[in-house]
């Protein structure tokens, strides 16, 4: 329950309407508040205050009406750019950034602050009324005089008034960061920046233990159970599928990790010491199945965007290498954090892990080798056909390899090293061969023993 809850809170949140609505209901609540607060009487002392001008109704309704045009009318502004700077992003990195962006919480907040305010200035729009203004009644019977016990005369919320000028001041400045953030936000640099250390983070969440490099406990298996739709494997419930094991007492080996495709008739895993069709109902509690993948539990999603943004940038219609090089060099910092860690999925809480007895959920093996095939693995081809790209992959290699330890681990980068330098002589001649020849050598002396 807490892994689908964490999910859905951050699907929840991973688009634009959420926050708006959220700050839609506070503005309403607060102006509501504010009007209260006006009518209670409490506030009439603000109005002996030397420095306080009070406004007329004539100028509170001028005020919050511009106040309510202009914040629509910018949020409706703001939205634009956004979905423009969204579309020029995924158009030019890849339609898998498109995430990032939906989740970015500048461009979220911006919108909702504005939207917010038009609500709040509606709201206490209403509340204003010229003393030449016909009564209004609350709970009472109108005569046909039109007059009444309940009557409400001529009214100007000073106060609410004043919140609506620290609303206006809030939005100025919430506007400027907006038109600072974007541009910012589509730069590659910081694209790539985004990527890499919300990769980092999500490494350290995922394979907690440093140090030590425990192999991955080994498949029972048993009978399959298989997926009941097609889709994306977009979160694996961990503490359900631990608590179903014991309670029927038997053992679950995963065959796919988040991220995966699935379809039906395709293996979710295998159930050793119980019938599969006794269970359906769990697997639909365990997994959730979706149209795309998402980060949540899937580092791989992360490595996939990296990558897809080197390849684009390698590509004959851009050949734009430097991006490319970027990439490599945090595509290097998550390898190294990768190499360093425990890959053995910690789903147990309340014992050892690592304990050869009771294992009732078994994942599916995630290795150093499939993480630097899928990183390293997906650029080689197109690094090979840039020499300065070349050059930098073996360099990133290098420091990939530099704070490891575990000598089989640095064996796989050494060997993606050769893999390249075979392609290279594939794709290149003449002196750009040479330069990656020169380069090759100084590899092969870096892992020498």
């Amino acid at each position: 329950m807490n892994a689908n809850l964490r999910f859905n809170w951050a699907r929840l949140t991973a688009n634009y309407w959420f926050y708006p609505a959220l700050f839609s209901i506070l503005g309403a609540v607060l102006a509501m508040a504010m009007i209260a607060v006006d009518s209670s009487g409490v506030a009439g002392a603000l109005g002996k205050a030397e420095w306080f001008l009070p406004a007329r109704p004539q100028g509170a309704l001028t005020m919050l009406s511009i106040m309510a045009g202009s914040m629509i009318a910018v949020a409706a502004t703001v939205f634009s750019i956004t979905i423009a700077a969204v579309a020029y992003a995924s158009g030019n990195y890849g339609p898998r950034l498109l995430t990032n962006f939906m989740e970015d919480r500048g461009n979220q907040l911006s919108l909702a602050t504005l939207i917010g305010s038009f609500v709040y200035a509606v709201v206490v729009l209403r509340a204003v009324r010229g003393e030449d203004e016909t009564a209004a009644f609350v709970g009472a019977v109108v005569d046909s005089a039109g007059s009444g016990s309940d009557a409400l005369p001529g009214f100007v919320p000073q106060v609410s008034l004043a919140v609506a000028y620290g609303l206006t001041a809030l939005c100025v400045a919430v506007l400027v960061f907006f038109l600072h953030h974007i541009p910012s936000s589509i730069r590659i640099n910081i694209v790539l920046e985004g990527i890499g250390r919300r990769l980092l983070r999500l490494i350290r969440e995922t394979y907690p233990q440093e140090g030590e490099f425990r192999e991955p406990h080994e498949p029972r298996g048993g009978q399959p159970a298989h997926a009941w739709s097609a889709g994306y494997v977009q979160l694996i419930d961990f503490e359900t599928l631990i608590k179903a094991a014991r309670k029927a007492d038997c053992v679950f080996s995963l065959r796919v990790r988040t991220g995966d495709f699935v379809h039906r008739g395709l293996a979710l895993m295998d159930i050793s010491g119980h019938e599969p069709e006794a269970l359906d109902e769990l697997l639909h509690d365990a997994f959730t199945i979706g149209p795309v993948r998402t980060p949540e539990q899937d580092p791989q999603f992360l490595i996939d965007e990296r990558v897809e943004i080197a390849l684009r940038a390698l590509s004959p219609g851009i050949n734009d290498p430097f991006t490319a090089i970027n990439a490599l060099h945090w595509l290097s910092a998550a390898t190294a954090e990768i190499a360093r860690r425990n890959l053995r999925k910690q789903v147990l809480r309340d014992e050892d892990d690592g304990a050869d007895g009771d294992q009732p959920v078994i994942p599916l093996a995630d290795t150093f080798a499939h993480y630097v095939n899928r990183g390293f693995g997906g650029i080689r081809g197109a690094a090979a056909t840039s020499p300065i790209a070349a050059q930098v992959m073996l360099e990133s290699l290098e420091n990939a390899a530099a704070p490891i330890t575990d000598m089989t681990r640095r064996g796989i980068l050494r060997e993606h090293g050769h893999l390249l330098g075979e392609q290279a002589r594939l794709a290149l001649q003449g002196p750009d061969l040479a330069l990656v020849e020169d380069r090759l050598a100084a590899f092969e002396r870096f892992f020498a023993p």
